[in-house]
């Protein structure tokens, strides 16, 4: 039962979906960042529905607009939460500024060149990588669901033995805090979604992700001196994207 309220309770944490608040009474604050664990049946949760929205839509339209459908659909569905870290961390990093004006740059609402570029360049080749796997593969269904879950799974790799960048945010409920049995548990269950959704090659394709996701860890660690929330969120969407684009062959 405590699982289930984890559960619930970080589905409503990443994403627009509506959950009673009876469903996630008793859990305290400090109890989020056990829900790591159930980030790969969020990503499950996302992926199921745009899966859901690309089949209702390519029988109408056709792969272009229905890959359109389904990226918009995974942002409508987050209320774009990951998307607009995606921004904040565009805007600060390539600010060339001091570490601290980079933060208080990704602090602030507005959103600066960088960012909207990084908005741009990602949304067009998410729905371009989505269109070319249904082009070119039958699986690309399963596809669809496994890049959420590995999206939200990898995030554990910011968040493990990492320096919370800010004095206080949403990101330090998890950053530095999550445990080593929690990092394993989160990667194990994300590795066995996508297996049974995309196969052995999957795997090797998770892997390759990883390293990739490991080396934006570094960037951001020397660039801010650890993560926040932007930076977590930038790389489930860098995550999830990169998974997708290495599975076009």
């Amino acid at each position: 039962m405590k699982y289930i309220k984890l559960f619930l309770a970080s589905l409503q944490f990443m994403s627009r979906i509506p959950v009673p608040e009876r469903y996630t009474s008793g859990l305290d604050i400090t109890d989020y960042r056990k829900g790591i664990i159930t980030f790969p049946l969020v990503g499950l949760v996302v992926g199921v529905i745009s899966a859901f929205v690309f089949v209702l839509t390519q029988m109408w339209w056709g792969n272009l607009l229905a890959a359109a459908c389904a990226v918009l659909t995974m942002a409508a569905i987050t209320g774009g939460f990951h998307l607009d870290g995606l921004a904040d961390t565009a805007d600060g990093i390539f600010s060339s500024r001091p570490r601290t004006r980079m933060l208080e740059i990704m602090r602030d609402s507005r959103i600066g060149t960088h960012g909207t570029l990084a908005l741009i360049f990602k949304i067009a080749l998410h729905i371009l990588v989505v269109y070319q796997l249904a082009e070119n593969q039958a699986a690309v269904m399963g596809l669809l669901i496994a890049a959420p879950v590995v999206g939200r799974s990898l995030s554990v790799l910011l968040m493990y033995r990492q320096n919370y960048a800010r004095e206080s945010g949403v990101g330090n409920l998890y950053i530095g805090k999550i445990s080593g049995s929690e990092f394993c548990q989160t990667l194990i269950l994300c590795a066995v979604l996508v297996f049974f959704l995309a196969g052995s090659y999957a795997l090797l394709t998770i892997v390759a992700t990883a390293v990739v996701v490991l080396i934006y860890r570094t960037l951001i660690q020397n660039k801010l001196g650890g993560q926040t929330g932007d930076t977590i969120g930038a790389g489930i969407e860098i995550g999830e994207l990169l998974f997708l684009l290495l599975m076009v062959h």
